[in-house]
C-alpha cells in the first residue's frame, strides 16, 4: 500500500483505528427519503461529528460546504431504483478522474453476491480496485443484501471475504449472530450498516455489540438523520465507537442533547 492509499486510509479511520461514517447515500436508488428530503439541511449540522461522509457526487457539490474538514467516500455505482424488481443491476457510474477531481479519501460500491448481477457488480468491483490502485484511492465494498438472502455469518462472511478477496480495503457488511467469524475471517477493516431505522436505545445495542464483535466502525445513516435527535445520536454512537462508551451512557449522551 503506498502513501497516498495509506494517507487516505488514515483519514477515514482514525487514530483508534475506527470510524463513525454518516451513510448520506440514500436516494441513488431511493429518491428523496425521508430525512434526506433536503440534504444540506440534515448534512450541515451532522458533519463535523462524522469521521467521514458517503454520499453521491450530486450531493456533494451542491449540499457539502467545501470548508467543511471531513473526509469523503463517494458513492459511485449505481443504475437502478426502487422501482426495480431487481436492484443487483448495478454498474460503476463515477469515473476515478472525478472522483480524485472531488478529492476523495475512498469510493464505494455494492456487490450483490447470489443475485442475478452477481458477476456483473463483483467484476465492477475488481476493475474499480485496479483503478483506485492507479491513483491511490481505497475502495469500500457494500455487501448489499437481496430479497432472498439471509443475513446470517454464513453469507455475510462468504460475500465479505469475497469483497476482500477482489481487493476491496474495506468492507461494509451488517451485523449478525456470529459476527465475529465474519470479521476475523475478512482480512480488511470490516463496518457494519445500520439498516433500517430503529428505536434509539436498539440502534445504540448494535453499535455496541458490532464493535465488541470486531467491527472496525459503523456506516449509519437512518439510524442517525432519522433519529428525533439527530446530533443526540451521532454524538451517543461516537461514545461508543471511539470511547468505549456502555449502551447505557452513550443513551444518557443522546438524551441529554435532546433535552437540551
Amino acid at each position: 500500500m503506498d502513501w497516498g492509499m495509506k494517507n487516505r486510509m488514515s483519514r477515514i479511520f482514525k487514530s483508534d483505528g475506527r470510524t463513525v461514517m454518516l451513510a448520506v447515500d440514500h436516494g441513488y436508488f431511493q429518491g428523496p427519503t425521508t430525512g434526506l428530503t433536503r440534504p444540506e439541511d440534515t448534512i450541515k449540522p451532522l458533519a463535523p461529528l462524522a469521521d467521514t461522509l458517503m454520499l453521491t457526487r450530486g450531493v456533494l457539490r451542491p449540499c457539502v460546504d467545501p470548508g467543511v474538514d471531513v473526509p469523503v467516500v463517494l458513492r459511485v455505482s449505481g443504475g437502478t431504483s426502487v422501482l426495480k424488481e431487481d436492484l443487483s443491476d448495478e454498474e460503476v457510474t463515477v469515473s476515478m478522474k472525478d472522483a480524485v477531481r472531488l478529492n476523495v479519501a475512498g469510493v464505494a460500491l455494492s456487490i450483490f453476491v447470489g443475485a442475478p448481477h452477481e458477476r456483473q457488480t463483483i467484476k465492477s468491483l475488481s476493475d474499480l480496485v485496479d483503478e483506485g490502485n492507479e491513483y491511490g484511492i481505497p475502495v469500500l465494498a457494500v455487501t448489499a443484501v437481496g430479497k432472498e438472502m439471509v443475513r446470517d455469518a454464513r453469507y455475510l462472511g462468504l460475500a465479505s471475504r469475497i469483497a476482500a478477496e477482489h481487493g476491496a480495503s474495506i468492507v461494509k457488511t451488517y451485523h449478525c449472530d456470529g459476527f465475529e467469524k465474519v470479521v476475523a475471517a475478512c482480512p480488511v477493516p470490516v463496518v457494519i450498516a445500520g439498516g433500517k431505522k430503529l428505536e434509539e436505545r436498539t440502534a445504540l445495542d448494535l453499535t455496541f455489540n458490532a464493535i465488541r464483535d470486531g467491527a472496525s466502525g459503523v456506516d449509519m445513516g437512518r439510524n442517525i438523520f432519522q433519529s428525533d435527535c439527530p446530533v443526540g445520536m451521532i454524538k451517543a454512537v461516537r461514545a461508543i465507537v471511539h470511547d468505549g462508551a456502555t449502551v447505557d451512557q452513550a443513551y444518557e449522551i443522546y438524551r441529554g442533547v435532546k433535552n437540551v
